[in-house]
């Protein structure tokens, strides 16, 4: 609608300040010369906004001009008011700022809406840590929004994941990325990109030194390109499993983030088929914890690696008992 488009203009104007007419169509997905029509109808409405055409222009607001926009439709009120990863904002240290920045919204809001973005806020949650996720170390992200906010290098010591003893980056920053409750600092290293997990930082130093990232990219882009890195990593193991049907609930709770696919049957089969991917071979010994309730049918490595794990807990419980405590038997 052209009254949205036109209330969209002027929040882009009131934020960037100048702004080309062809970054305002394309973020607006209309043509440059319906831009400029609709600048004409800011400006017969009473808003002291111009026009500068060349090189250089662009359309801005007249200097100092502010407006209270209040018009919000019922739909985006209450958008406003979902707030997902609560946890993201403590995180950042800014939960005070978000319920300062919501009570202004509130304020600010037409009165009709009021009732129904206060009844948002209180009857939707969104927790996007995941369940059975386990204790998560405590995060310090300081020093890393510090170097994401100040365009400055970071010297990290790092420790990977199967490794005692960190390493030590020299890294430019893009930004951080919360994904399923596990912060990420997204970064390039000798002009590569990396992706450093927040709880495994075991220290974080900023450098003088201006960050150096690669022109024209941003942090969406190289996590993108990272993301895909991992969902598509190519020393994956693709598991095909077969389930006792009383314990799928279970199952698909237990391992949600490696099921890929789940046999679509008459529902009357005592089995159930499904496939899951792991990112090492190691993985698979997840699967132990059902016991007799599950086999694993393919590949065969997967079945001698779950062999191998079934050995060694099987040593474990019929070794040597602490002193005192009498064998069963």
């Amino acid at each position: 609608m052209k009254s949205d488009r036109l209330l969209s203009i002027l929040l882009l104007l009131q934020t960037r300040g100048r702004v080309p007419a062809h970054e305002l169509a394309g973020r607006l997905e209309v043509s440059v010369r319906t831009i400029y029509r609709d600048v004409e109808a800011l400006s017969a409405s009473g808003v002291p906004v111009y026009a500068e055409r060349g090189r250089h222009g662009g359309i801005e607001l007249l200097a100092g001009f502010r407006t209270d926009v209040t018009g919000l439709t019922a739909d985006e009120s209450r958008a406003l008011f979902i707030l997902a990863a609560q946890g993201a904002h403590a995180a950042l240290g800014l939960d005070a700022a978000l319920g300062s920045a919501l009570r202004k919204v509130m304020a600010a809001l037409p009165a009709p809406y009021r009732p129904a973005a206060e009844v948002t806020s209180r009857r939707i949650l969104v927790d996007a840590t995941r369940w059975r996720s386990g204790p998560q170390q405590a995060v310090d992200l300081e020093v890393l929004q510090d170097a994401v906010f100040s365009d400055r290098r970071l010297r990290l010591r790092y420790r990977h994941s199967g490794e005692r003893q960190p390493r030590a980056y020299t890294v430019d920053p893009y930004g951080l990325v919360a994904k399923a409750g596990v912060w990420y600092l997204v970064a390039d290293r000798r002009g590569a990109p990396r992706l450093f997990r927040a709880d495994r930082v075991r220290s974080a130093r900023l450098l003088g030194d201006p960050v150096r990232r690669r022109k024209g990219v941003e942090l969406a882009d190289v996590w993108e390109v990272l993301r895909r890195q991992v969902e598509d990593r190519e020393n994956g193991v693709e598991v095909t499993v077969r389930l006792r049907r009383e314990h799928l609930d279970m199952f698909q709770r237990m391992a949600a983030a490696q099921l890929t696919a789940l046999s679509g049957d008459d529902g009357e089969s005592e089995w159930v088929t499904a496939r899951l991917s792991y990112p090492v071979l190691r993985a698979v010994r997840q699967l132990l914890a059902f016991s007799d309730r599950l086999e694993v049918l393919d590949p065969p490595e997967a079945r001698a690696e779950l062999l191998a794990g079934a050995r060694s807990v099987t040593a474990l419980y019929q070794g040597a008992h602490p002193e005192g405590v009498a064998s069963p038997g």
